[in-house]
């Protein structure tokens, strides 16, 4: 779904180069649940926003879903983006004058659907987060749970290959982190690549895989390859 191979990322000013991510490289297989941790500064926003063609890299290869796009003009990274990714945010980033049924159509309208197609999907994505019957209500009127709930249900709404969580669960108690982590399970078991970043042992446990960046390098992750042949020896298959 995801590989980057030594991948480079400089910021650089007048009198400084900040090397963000220093021969970064990741392979995140179909349907894998992955988490990310590090400290702050460690690259991994800066990883998060390369993997949702929000930003261009220095050096290296990034293909996503079979199709490199390494080298997009702006209009093809968008395109890619709003038909092949999910974006879920620790500030939520809901619309506050829409209601929950707009703020979920918002990026659908980008990609140009018939309305009854939008809406078939805005009402299943609200129900899989059990909020079909609030799908009037704004934002404010919500819990930060709900809020939260309406976040994923825009991301899933457009049926993405690849969820991108930012600490989705920075703004909520452990109560309500508990159980967005379990709508995030469930959406992984419908076969969604989901890919999130947290500072929360607790829920970076929960995903199959953790990779801990540092210094813009990964570290301490288990190779994709021998990560798959366990997931093939415990289901009795062999691995793609």
């Amino acid at each position: 779904m995801l590989r980057m191979q030594d991948i480079s990322k400089i910021y650089r000013t007048d009198l400084i180069e900040t090397h963000a991510l220093r021969d970064f490289s990741l392979r995140v297989g179909q349907g894998e649940f992955v988490a990310v941790s590090g400290p702050s500064g460690s690259g991994k926003t800066t990883f998060l926003t390369i993997a949702g063609l929000l930003e261009n890299f220095d050096t290296g290869t990034y293909e996503l879903d079979g199709r490199d796009v390494s080298r997009l003009t702006d209009d093809g990274r968008s395109r890619i983006r709003n038909e092949k990714i999910g974006f879920i945010f620790q500030g939520f980033n809901l619309i506050p004058d829409l209601d929950l049924f707009d703020n979920v159509d918002v990026p659908l309208r980008y990609r140009r659907m018939k309305a009854d197609e939008r809406r078939k999907r805005i009402e299943s994505a609200l129900d899989l987060v059990g909020l079909a019957s609030r799908m009037k209500h704004l934002p404010s009127q919500l819990s930060g749970g709900q809020q939260q709930r309406v976040a994923i249900a825009r991301a899933i709404a457009g049926d993405p290959a690849l969820i991108l969580a930012d600490e989705p669960t920075g703004n909520l108690d452990s109560l309500m982190a508990r159980q967005i982590m379990d709508l995030l399970e469930k959406i992984n078991d419908m076969g969604t690549t989901i890919v999130l970043v947290t500072h929360d042992p607790e829920l970076a446990r929960r995903a199959q895989r953790n990779i801990h960046i540092v210094d813009g390098l990964v570290i301490d992750s288990p190779p994709y390859e021998a990560r798959e042949s366990q997931r093939a020896a415990r289901a009795g298959t062999s691995p793609d």
